[in-house]
């Protein structure tokens, strides 16, 4: 029998710790050993048990979470999943939880619908089985909850053959998750002012991937911005897909652009790797260079191989370079990658390819 991941909850409000404990307690190969009103209390907790994950709020009395987080990573590192509130004045703070070693952000679940409820059930749930194995140390699989049906490209975007190209135009195509912040951040500031365009889908929340955007463009040489709907693919510009949104490449003649709309969760994320990438094999073809990185799970690989087939040049990061070696690795065992190479390598690679 697998060994449980243990979780320990640091939040002040009762609401959300006990809203937490009931989802991922829900999951039979989680389980809640405790939680903390606030980083004090977390500190005295650990010195009795040292859970496998932590979820940190960053608002709290008397020490807020990014200060705990870094005493944390410099006496006894563990894995931290942010859990914050999608207020645009905290997006900020939790981009740097992220510098500061945390693995993962979610939201914070609310009172909603019932589907509401169990997609944010979902993402928490994964969130922390991606930071219980986003460390040196191999962990075994735990069995996933039974949720409702996991649902593929095809909710957002019909299998069909590819279009008749009209253009030539390079296009390139990124897919991340655990540990994408820091790789792209490593993949983009390696792009020269003229790269091809750029179209990324990172699995954050709403709001944080605009934040992120933003802290991107103050530190790549090339322009990159939070995707909007009908956005043209420029060279020299990288597009983000927003959270909570799905991200498609369409072309209007030679003109490549994106579209971002709503829909159900594919693959288990919105935005999903796997739309934007069925949607690069059906309008970019052999002009879509796409690679695949860090991240938990599967999303991604099945879109890879419908780019491959349709004769885009597929690129995974390596294993040893990835903070979670999931979604590169499935790509890879569906058959639909060209290329296997390290995260500082990816960027020459696609300027290369794209002439």
């Amino acid at each position: 029998m697998a060994k449980k991941i243990r979780v320990l909850i640091v939040d002040d409000s009762a609401v959300v710790r006990k809203t937490l404990e009931e989802i991922l307690s829900s999951d039979p190969g989680i389980e809640v050993i405790g939680t903390a009103v606030d980083p004090y209390v977390a500190a005295e907790r650990l010195k009795v048990e040292v859970p496998d994950v932590i979820t940190l709020d960053i608002e709290m009395p008397r020490m807020d979470g990014l200060t705990f987080l870094q005493k944390l990573m410099k006496q006894h590192p563990i894995p931290v999943v942010i859990c914050s509130s999608v207020a645009e004045h905290g997006t900020d703070n939790a981009l740097k939880a992220l510098e500061y070693g945390a693995v993962e952000i979610i939201s914070k679940p609310k009172i909603g619908t019932k589907k509401f409820l169990e997609e944010s059930s979902i993402l928490l749930i994964d969130k922390v089985k991606a930071a219980a194995i986003a460390r040196p140390r191999k962990f075994k699989t735990v069995q996933p909850i039974k949720v409702s049906p996991k649902l593929n490209a095809d909710a957002m975007l019909p299998m069909t053959r590819p279009q008749t190209l009209t253009t030539t135009e390079k296009i390139c195509l990124v897919g991340a998750s655990t540990g994408g912040t820091e790789a792209l951040r490593v993949f983009l500031e390696a792009q020269p002012p003229g790269c091809p365009p750029i179209a990324i889908v990172q699995h954050m929340p709403e709001h944080f991937t605009a934040a992120f955007a933003r802290r991107l463009d103050t530190i790549c040489g090339i322009k990159v911005k939070e995707a909007e709907d009908g956005d043209s693919m420029l060279r020299g510009q990288a597009l983000i897909a927003p959270g909570d949104r799905h991200m498609l490449l369409k072309r209007s003649g030679a003109r490549y652009y994106v579209e971002v709309k709503a829909g159900p969760l594919v693959s288990r994320h919105r935005p999903s790797v796997d739309v934007l990438f069925r949607s690069g094999a059906q309008y970019g073809g052999s002009n879509v260079v796409a690679a695949i990185m860090t991240g938990m799970g599967d999303d991604g690989a099945k879109g890879m191989k419908e780019l491959f087939d349709a004769g885009a040049y597929t690129i995974a990061q390596d294993e040893a370079t990835c903070v979670v070696f999931g979604m590169p690795q499935e790509a890879i065992k569906l058959g639909g990658v060209r290329k296997v190479m390290p995260l500082q390598n990816i960027a020459a690679e696609i300027v290369r390819t794209c002439g």
